[in-house]
């Protein structure tokens, strides 16, 4: 008896398909992906930044810019703070006045003893006191001439200190802050510059990512699409398969088909007859 052996068996185009998937999926997968080609990396700090960070930290040119100033304006105070400023010509200006005095005082002497001479008391007790009270008036006039004349020239320069002081202790709060705007400014360039750098990095690295995950989500994608038309795909062939019969089988088909043929040719009666059995 033959025996029928049905199977369903995908379309034959899947069935290519399919083994030609799983043999690039296990060449793809049989050694490790290189993860270093798109490691991440920092873009290091612009020279700039650089430059910023070196001024900002070095003495006297971010930290303790106002130093130098405040030293300075320490000598334009104290008793001695004046002294700079101490016009050099002031010494000339006060011998050049006294001496003028002296010139005018003397005229004064000369005029007391014109007076007493034409008063004929001339070398008297008389001249000689207002002579000596000349004199002291004269004296004194000339030491509050002299000591005005330091004064004015003593307050000048101690006013000029004191306007030197203030510009200094400017200076200390205006550097410092200008320094502060070209540090701040060199920061700002350079992390502009460093964001660049960094962007580029980051476009590289994304590139090499994808060009290194493109055969994997390319196999991915066929993948998925194997799975769909398996799952889903409406046409399937129906194989059968019919072993070969053997000899004995081969023998009783070969009677069962000659003794049917005999039975449409004698009809009822049988091959008896024939062999003479009634």
């Amino acid at each position: 008896m033959a025996v029928s052996q049905s199977q369903l068996l995908p379309a034959p185009f899947l069935t290519d398909i399919t083994k030609d998937y799983a043999k690039d999926l296990g060449a793809l997968t049989s050694a490790p992906l290189d993860t270093t080609q798109f490691a991440p990396k920092v873009a290091p700090q612009d020279q700039a930044q650089l430059d910023a960070y070196t001024r900002a930290t070095t003495q006297g040119q971010g930290i303790g810019a106002y130093a130098p100033y405040i030293t300075q304006a320490s000598a334009y105070t104290g008793p001695t703070g004046y002294q700079d400023f101490m016009s050099p010509y002031q010494q000339d200006v006060i011998d050049t006045t006294l001496t003028e005095f002296d010139k005018q005082a003397a005229r004064g002497m000369q005029g007391i003893s014109d007076l007493a001479t034409r008063s004929g008391n001339l070398g008297g007790g008389r001249e000689g006191v207002m002579r000596s009270e000349y004199q002291t008036q004269s004296d004194l006039n000339r030491a509050l001439l002299q000591s005005g004349l330091l004064q004015q020239g003593f307050g000048q320069a101690q006013k000029a200190a004191q306007q030197a002081y203030m510009n200094q202790m400017q200076m200390a709060g205006t550097v410092p802050q200008l320094q502060r705007g070209d540090i701040a400014g060199l920061g700002s360039a350079g992390a502009t510059q460093q964001a660049q750098q960094q962007a580029i990095f980051d476009a590289e690295r994304e590139q090499e990512r994808l060009e290194a995950y493109e055969p994997y989500e390319r196999l991915g994608y066929l993948g998925s699409g194997i799975g769909s038309m398996l799952s889903g795909y409406p046409a399937q062939f129906q194989s059968s398969v019919t072993p070969n019969p053997t000899p004995l089988q081969t023998a009783l088909g070969i009677a069962s088909v000659g003794g049917g043929v005999l039975g449409n040719l004698l009809g009822n009666k049988g091959i008896g007859p024939y062999l003479g059995i009634n």
